[in-house]
């Protein structure tokens, strides 16, 4: 099939090239996003609709394509001859077909290889309550849940149930029973899913997404019932994915539910990728707001505002904030200093924290 030949010469290319994501769309040389730019390959050819539609007929099944047709976009996992996986948005772009690809590293990083904070081994021995791992998209949100489950599955005697569209990173059993379930074609919805998980006896769920509010309320009310509940969510600091929740309900829900977030809320990790000026690569930045009663209390109160104080006077629970997080990554010589200034949101503060962490080595 000339789709697929076509396809795999693509992916190919894009990992010699090492390209976390690949878009592909009519009159374009495919275009890789490499170490975090955007690059198009014109060493390879022009792409045209036929082109395009004939990729579409090859990789997408029956039920895909319909999907495609009827709603103008679908969402699928895909796997190349090399055993390689990619997850896959389809979609129209001036009547043509267009794709979007993110390249899915199924080989399990831990958190010291990540760089990732020794606070978040902690996420790793809750048993209940709701943790959220926030950040843009392409900030590595799903690598760093994938490692802490991970943790959790060569730690603990559990039964862990994942819920992703598509599934992203496999987990085979290890000390932990793990049921994998895709949205799509194991499951109508996120909703549905995670009703249904009530009576799947998890201990452990991973919610890919909170898409919507029903999908909130089923998480909300799994967090309540005694289940470690993991998500994601598209926002850029830790204390406003509380207003973020709330705000998405309707008014005369928003109180109940902030009670109902103070209850079940542990703990907020917001990442950000950052590509040093004088390196290759990207370093992760961890905002981290581990609740304690009296951060609960704050969410109780609508005091938001006052959560980061406590994450600036609280280290020593694990709290972090940006600043204090991207003065670490200063001191280790991973960010040169100057990076640093214009990155941070209060320079004054990041000067002081920056001062006292290299006066004390």
């Amino acid at each position: 099939m000339i789709g697929l030949s076509l396809f795999e010469e693509i992916l190919n290319a894009a990992d010699k090239h090492g390209a976390s994501d690949i878009h592909l769309s009519d009159n374009c040389y495919p275009a890789f996003r490499i170490s975090g730019d955007i690059s198009q390959q014109d060493d390879l050819m022009v792409l045209d609709k036929a082109m395009l539609e004939g990729v579409c007929k090859a990789v997408l099944s029956e039920k895909q394509y319909k999907h495609y047709m009827d709603h103008r976009s679908v969402d699928l996992a895909y796997s190349n001859k090399n055993g390689l996986r990619y997850r896959l948005n389809v979609y129209f772009e001036r009547g043509c077909p267009a794709f979007s690809i993110r390249w899915l590293d199924g080989s399990f990083h831990s958190l010291e290889e990540l760089r990732l904070p020794q606070q978040l081994f902690k996420l790793a021995k809750l048993h209940d309550g709701l943790v959220l791992i926030t950040g843009a998209t392409g900030s590595g949100k799903s690598t760093t849940l994938a490692s802490v489950i991970n943790e959790i599955n060569e730690t603990r005697d559990c039964h862990i149930l994942t819920i992703e569209d598509p599934v992203e990173f496999l987990h085979l059993n290890k000390r932990a029973l793990v049921h994998q379930r895709e949205v799509g074609s194991d499951v109508h919805c996120f909703a549905d899913a995670i009703r249904a998980a009530m009576r799947e006896d998890p201990d452990v769920i991973l919610l890919g997404e909170m898409r919507d509010l029903e999908t909130m309320e089923a998480a909300l009310m799994a967090a309540e019932t005694g289940h470690l509940v993991f998500s994601t969510l598209h926002t850029n600091d830790a204390v406003g994915v509380i207003d973020r929740l709330v705000g998405s309900f309707p008014g005369n829900q928003q109180e109940g539910v902030r009670q109902q977030l103070s209850m079940v809320l542990r703990a907020v990790v917001t990442q950000t990728l950052v590509r040093p000026d004088n390196a290759s690569g990207r370093v992760p930045i961890n905002e981290i707001l581990m609740v304690n009663a009296a951060v609960s209390n704050l969410i109780r109160n609508h005091k938001p505002e006052q959560i980061y104080s406590v994450m600036e006077t609280g280290r020593a629970q694990g709290n972090q904030t940006f600043d204090y997080a991207l003065a670490v990554r200063v001191k280790e010589g991973l960010i040169p200093r100057d990076q640093g200034m214009r990155l941070s949101r209060k320079p004054h503060v990041f000067n002081e924290l920056l001062n006292q962490l290299l006066g004390s080595s």
